[in-house]
C-alpha cells in the first residue's frame, strides 16, 4: 500500500461514545477520582515503540464527534481540515487500515485479567491469532455491533485458525461482573472472548501502546457521578507468534477479517 494512500485511510477513524447515566447508580461506582479528557494519551516518556507520523495522525487528534442514533459518534481524527463524507469513512474501513509483514511489529504485551478472574496477557495466548479490540462493556451503541463481527470471526473460522479476543476495556468504571454477564448474553460473546480488566492506570497502558484514543468526560446528575466514554474503535490481528499483522477501523466485515485471518495462518 503506498504510503499517501494509506495516511489518507488512517486519517479516518471512528469512535464510540457511550452515556452511562441511567446505569449509574446501579452498575458504577459514584466516588471514583476525576479523571480528565485524553486519558491514554501517548507519553513521549513511556512510549513502548515509535510510531511513524501517519499512526499518530490516525489515532491521535481532536475528537469531533456528531451524534448517531443512540449516542453514536463518529470522529475525523486527521490532520488535515479538509471534510471528508461519512460514505468515505465507510469506504475506507472495508479493507484493514494497514498490514504488517511476518516478524516486523512485536505486539506490546500486557498482564490483565479476564472476566473469571484469570490472567489474561499475550504471552499466555502465543501459538494461536489474536483479535485484540477496546471496548466498552456500557456502550450500546457501536461497540456491540463491533463484538457481533468479532463474534461472527471466531464462528465461521476453521478450527485450526479460530482466532481468541482480547477485549480490552475502556471503561474502567463500567467493569463490574454484572456488566460482563450481561454483555456474555446480550452480545452472545462466544467462548473465546475475554475481557482485559484492571485498574485505570494499568488499562490506560494498553491503551498508550496501541495508540488508542480514549476521552472522558465526567459529570454529575442529580448527585450521580457518571462518565461519557469516547474512544477509538480499532481491531489489532496479533499471529500466533506474537506479531501485529493488521488493523481494523471499524466499520468492518467479519470476511474482511477472516481474509486476513487466513493469509497470515498461511504464513504469508
Amino acid at each position: 500500500m503506498e504510503p499517501m494512500r494509506r495516511r489518507t485511510i488512517l486519517e479516518k477513524t471512528v469512535v464510540c461514545s457511550a452515556n452511562d447515566a441511567y446505569r449509574a447508580s446501579a452498575r458504577m461506582s459514584v466516588s471514583q477520582p476525576s479523571v480528565g479528557k485524553g486519558a491514554g494519551a501517548p507519553d513521549s516518556q513511556r512510549s513502548a515503540r515509535a510510531f511513524p507520523a501517519w499512526a499518530k495522525w490516525f489515532f491521535w487528534g481532536t475528537v469531533l464527534a456528531f451524534g448517531i442514533g443512540a449516542g453514536a459518534g463518529v470522529a475525523l481524527l486527521s490532520s488535515s481540515t479538509r471534510s471528508v463524507s461519512p460514505a468515505a469513512v465507510v469506504r475506507a474501513a472495508i479493507r484493514p487500515a494497514a498490514v504488517w509483514p511476518r516478524g516486523a511489529r512485536p505486539a506490546p504485551d500486557f498482564r490483565l485479567t479476564d472476566q473469571h478472574g484469570r490472567p489474561l496477557s499475550l504471552k499466555r495466548l502465543r501459538g494461536r491469532p489474536v483479535l485484540v479490540t477496546f471496548i466498552d462493556p456500557l456502550c450500546r451503541n457501536l461497540c456491540p455491533l463491533e463484538a457481533h463481527v468479532l463474534n461472527d470471526v471466531v464462528r465461521r473460522a476453521p478450527p485450526a485458525d479460530r482466532p481468541a479476543v482480547a477485549a480490552v476495556s475502556v471503561n474502567p468504571w463500567g467493569d463490574a461482573a454484572q456488566n460482563m454477564r450481561q454483555d456474555a448474553v446480550k452480545w452472545n460473546l462466544v467462548p473465546q472472548w475475554r475481557w482485559g480488566l484492571g485498574t485505570h492506570a494499568q488499562l490506560a497502558r494498553v491503551w498508550r501502546d496501541y495508540s488508542i484514543g480514549v476521552q472522558v468526560a465526567k459529570r454529575t446528575i442529580a448527585g450521580v457521578t457518571v462518565r461519557e466514554i469516547a474512544h477509538t474503535e480499532a481491531t489489532y490481528l496479533v499471529d500466533a507468534s506474537g506479531h501485529e499483522r493488521a488493523v481494523f477501523v471499524y466499520p468492518f466485515s467479519a470476511a474482511d477479517v477472516l481474509r486476513t485471518v487466513r493469509r497470515v495462518a498461511r504464513g504469508a
